[in-house]
């Protein structure tokens, strides 16, 4: 059957999936009927370049000029390939009502050049970097800017950016990335670079989103961004948010502002730097109103705490959908202890939560010990299962443990006393793709863990973190050379218990870290096989450290991954040879690949044909004990090999505990650092479509 018999209506659904350049520039030209449907208000009002890889400067113009028309929002946020002369014919588009230039090349002076012809623009995404300056907007500009409702800003320089002239802000996103050094070793100065107005226009605001990125000048900028709720808190506020990596300390302006918000909003998304929530009577004073997203994140808060404000603040939180109690070790025990960390839990805590919050669909549990005590009535794992509509989840490895069973005395076998063939198999022995090296584990049907991912099939984002694990990989400093160790009865968890997630067939995204009772990841030949939907995949710290046994499985796994677009690997004394990047070959969708690996290593000649045989690849970023000339004449042969025909090219090939590593990551961007490049957790990370 010729596709173009299908209805007008049917094949516009299937254009949908057609990327934006490719509908303009290539569909449209094939017959008439597909260049009338391809101009159809449905497909081109909105047209998203985020991702997009493979579009170059001239598609993306072309494009601009044949459809710039018709086109109200776009999405061109992490494009940083493109150049600034296409970003100028964005001029075209004179019915934008949607803009997203974040992580696009731009300057006061192109910007104000932009804004002056979108008269129609209410929402804005832009990053602010050296050098902006306010004062160089023009009067057309500052017309539109006034329209404004909702911006986001990512500030790489003191800035208030464009702030003050959006006089009618209702949505304010803020991601501070400002570095406490320049390149040349200067100090930065916390001091805001203004124009006319150094205030700020929150009075009609009803979200406002701080992420700060490690650095004080980053603490300072934010102060001085919240200096203005503390003279007048905005009375339609419903979202207060800021996410702090470290301590925030609490000033006398902060807690004037936080009395302010107990007395005049009625939240319903909320989160605060630890600092400011520990021992702190806050949360019996602040309304909420149908509250959707909850962060406590590296709080001290005890689950007596929570629970007392849930049930006896008679609060309805049947309308959350994300909590995040990361790195809270102590949220589901009933109080804080005096002396020595209290790991058990309190089920009758837990219970209290899944009662209170039945339709949770993000939860993140990570970065904590948790586990269910022998004399429990109920496991965790149990009484997280009455939750009906996870979508994505986030543990610490011994959470899952089944403490009722015996332990498999086999996971807990020592490093010496590993097989001759499993060492084998780790160290070098090749093994032929596509054939299956062991015999699948199959689930553990018996456990807790598989009865909670049976009653929750719908989850796309799982997350299992050790609770000790901490990423070698730094933001801002010297590569971490000291791992701490891990929980003792996460080393209780093996293939059997992991194979459980091979039963979700939705995944999407899978994270295992610091896993020490994985030996030969039969588990992962699983996941790989029935997980067929695995976009992203992040391991990390697998076995026992200093050796690595499950290098065969991953290579079987990877052969079924035909999707897979994200791989982090994570992994001491990894080394990156032909068996490995002959295996990784057969993601024929990847798109991004980051190897950390401490005394690891790789061969030049395989990641070449691997590149060069996966032509969406257009993410390399391998830090290992490599010398820093191989890594160097390795980046260079793989730019200059590449480069031309993959625009979005992005190569860092350094050694891991090099004195420069920090310096040479500030040039990754910034997309590709956040998702990729850094571990972290990212499950309730900030709430869902906060910016869509």
């Amino acid at each position: 059957m010729d596709p173009t018999e299908l209805s007008d209506e049917i094949l516009l659904h299937i254009l949908r999936y057609v990327p934006s350049t490719d509908l303009i520039l290539n569909v449209k030209r094939t017959c008439r009927k597909l260049a009338d449907l391809c101009l159809d208000k449905s497909l081109i009002q909105k047209v998203i370049l985020h991702k997009e890889y493979q579009a170059s400067d001239n598609q993306v113009k072309q494009m601009l000029r044949e459809a710039g028309k018709e086109i109200r929002e776009l999405d061109m946020s992490g494009c940083y390939w493109l150049s600034s002369s296409t970003v100028d014919l964005i001029t075209q588009c004179k019915r934008l009502v949607r803009l997203d230039l974040s992580g696009c090349p731009l300057t006061s002076l192109r910007l104000s050049k932009l804004l002056s012809d979108l008269h129609q623009l209410s929402s804005l995404s832009i990053d602010v970097g050296a050098g902006f300056d306010s004062g160089q907007l023009t009067t057309e500009c500052k017309a539109t800017l006034r329209h404004v409702r909702e911006l986001k800003q990512t500030l790489f320089a003191p800035s208030y950016g464009v702030v003050p002239c959006c006089v009618n802000l209702e949505k304010l996103l803020l991601y501070f990335e400002v570095l406490d050094r320049t390149r040349e070793g200067t100090v930065m100065s916390g001091q805001l670079m203004v124009g006319e107005s150094k205030i700020p226009h929150y009075q009609n605001l009803r979200l406002f989103y701080a992420r700060l990125a490690p650095g004080y000048i980053n603490e300072e900028v934010v102060r001085l961004y919240l200096t203005v709720f503390t003279d007048r808190t905005p009375e339609n506020l419903r979202a207060f948010l800021i996410s702090v990596p470290g301590s925030l300390a609490e000033s006398s302006a902060s807690k004037n502002l936080l009395d302010s918000m107990a007395k005049n909003v009625s939240l319903e998304a909320f989160q605060l730097p630890k600092s400011w929530l520990n021992g702190s009577s806050l949360l019996q004073h602040l309304k909420f109103s149908c509250p959707f997203y909850l962060s406590f994140s590296h709080s001290m808060i005890s689950g007596g705490q929570l629970t007392q404000w849930v049930i006896n603040g008679h609060m309805d939180c049947r309308s959350l959908v994300s909590l995040n109690l990361r790195a809270c070790p102590f949220c589901l025990a009933p109080d804080l202890p005096f002396k020595k960390t209290v790991e058990n839990i309190d089920c009758s805590i837990l219970e209290t939560l899944v009662t209170a919050c039945p339709n949770l669909a993000h939860l993140n549990l990570s970065y904590a010990h948790h586990h269910s005590s022998e004399n429990a009535t109920r496991h965790l794992c149990d009484i997280l299962a009455q939750l009906k509509h996870l979508r994505s989840l986030s543990l610490p490895v011994c959470a899952i443990v089944d403490t009722s069973s015996p332990t498999d005395k086999s996971l807990l076998q020592c490093p010496g006393q590993s097989t001759s063939r499993t060492a084998t198999l780790g160290f070098g022995k090749k093994v032929r793709i596509g054939v299956q090296t062991d015999r699948m584990t199959l689930p553990d049907q018996n456990s807790c863990f598989w009865k909670l991912l049976k009653e929750n099939p719908f989850i796309v984002h799982l997350e299992l973190i050790g609770s000790n694990f901490y990423s070698a990989m730094p933001r801002n400093d010297p590569a971490i050379r000291n791992a701490y160790p891990p929980c003792a009865l996460s080393h209780s968890v093996g293939d059997a218990q992991i194979s459980n997630i091979s039963e979700l067939e939705f995944l999407q995204n899978l994270t295992l870290a610091q896993l020490p009772g994985i030996h030969t990841g039969s588990a992962l030949v699983s996941i790989g096989m029935k997980c067929q939907q695995l976009r992203s995949l992040s391991l990390a710290n697998l076995g026992m450290k200093g050796m690595v046994l499950y290098i065969a499985s991953l290579c079987e796994m990877l052969s079924h991954c035909k999707h897979l677009k994200d791989l982090r690997l994570e992994q001491p004394y990894f080394s990156a040879n032909g068996q490995f990047f002959q295996a990784l070959s057969h993601c024929s969708s990847l798109q991004r690949l980051c190897i950390v690996s401490h005394n690891g290593n790789f061969q030049p000649d395989a990641v070449m044909s691997f590149i060069s045989a996966c032509p969406s690849l257009v993410v390399c970023h391998m830090f290992t004990g490599e010398t820093l000339k191989a890594c160097r004449n390795l980046q260079q042969s793989i730019k200059q090999s590449f480069q031309a025909e993959r625009p979005a090219l992005n190569v860092l090939i350094f050694p891991l505990l090099h004195e420069s590593l920090a310096d040479v990551i500030r040039d990754v961007p910034l997309m590709h650092l956040d998702e990729i490049t850094l571990f972290k957790s990212r499950v309730a990370e900030e709430p869902s479509q906060l910016w869509c």
